[in-house]
């Protein structure tokens, strides 16, 4: 099988992205499931790799063709944006201009046909504001750079898949925003990935917005008839195995014993939550929608361990290997 070459983006140097890199890289099992090629700054790897006590070179290239993926050394498309005195654990703006600069360049090489994926370490959002860049994150980033109107959020841990219908907006505001439309469309592209993963039938739950559903007309204002049940009797008509609105606190408790294949959630914290406790060294972040393949660790820059070799790897692992599956399997055009 061809190994896919995967853009892993570094993220904001000043947080954890380039130590779980450094870490992640030097696993064998990485390095025979793809091709890596991480897009950020060589000296910030090489600082990285000291800290966490890493004896695996970084090469710093200017393009694709000049990586070499069976020395064990780290292959880097080295953009240089970052200072070598950068502090770690620090907002800054500097990093947030670097972490867009990666992503930017990343979607390029999959565009061009360099990469067949991208991997994302975290950002900060407050970085990337000060630098300019008015995202919410990376999927907004994402979907602006590659000019793709509208994509969803999927969540995937060894238990559980949830997508979201609304993320990062206020609950207020999701709420409005939530309408029958929407939430077909999300389901749609939810059902689009499973199909693909092997999913032939994939069983799919919709939580509610309210508390019990509703309780048919006990809690709320009649949101689940009117913004949620209309999206999911278009989706049965399509003879797509689709349940709800449900109750969110029983839905995910039977997604989790394995009665579904994936839950629908209504607005950020209502999927977020159950996925985070199940563990973040083994959540995924899929952005769905894209024209590009993107995977993402399930957690943030970690100002607070920054710097200090501590940093669990496993997310960013997990991440590479998803975003194996989901890639074309087809050599880049490159080589």
């Amino acid at each position: 099988m061809i190994r896919p070459t995967i853009a892993i983006t570094m993220g904001d140097p000043a947080g954890i992205g380039p130590e779980i890199i450094m870490k992640a890289l030097a696993h064998a099992e990485v390095q025979a499931l793809c091709r890596p090629l991480v897009v950020g700054d060589a000296g910030r790897l090489r600082q990285a790799g000291e800290i966490v006590g890493s004896r695996v070179p970084v090469d710093a290239l200017t393009e694709v063709g000049e990586a070499d993926f069976d020395t064990g050394a780290v292959q880097c498309i080295d953009l240089k944006v970052v200072p070598a005195d950068l502090p770690f654990g620090q907002v800054s703006p500097v990093g947030g201009e670097a972490a867009y600069q990666f992503i930017a360049k990343a979607v390029e090489l999959v565009q061009a046909g360099e990469a067949g994926g991208i991997c994302t370490a975290p950002l900060s959002k407050e970085a990337l504001h000060a630098a300019g860049h008015k995202f919410p994150g990376h999927t907004e980033m994402l979907a602006h750079l590659t000019g793709t109107p509208e994509v969803s959020m999927m969540l995937v841990s060894p238990k559980l898949r949830v997508i979201h219908v609304t993320t990062h907006i206020g609950l207020i505001d999701a709420i409005a925003k939530i309408e029958p439309g929407l939430v077909e469309r999300v389901i749609a592209r939810g059902h689009a990935v499973l199909v693909k993963a092997g999913i032939a039938n994939p069983k799919i739950g919709v939580c509610a917005i309210n508390p019990h559903a509703g309780e048919s007309g006990l809690f709320g204002h009649g949101e689940e008839a009117e913004k949620i049940t209309p999206a999911v009797e278009a989706c049965r008509a399509r003879g797509w195995d689709v349940r709800g609105p449900l109750p969110a606190d029983t839905l995910f408790f039977l997604a989790g014993r394995g009665d579904y294949d994936m839950v629908v959630a209504m607005y950020h914290d209502q999927g977020h939550g159950p996925i985070k406790v199940l563990g973040l060294e083994a959540g995924v972040n899929i952005t769905v929608g894209l024209p590009v393949i993107r995977t993402s660790v399930d957690h943030g820059t970690a100002f607070d361990i920054a710097g200090k070799g501590v940093a669990d790897e496993r997310s960013l692992m997990e991440a590479l290997r998803q975003a194996v599956d989901l890639a074309p399997k087809a050599a880049p055009a490159s080589t």
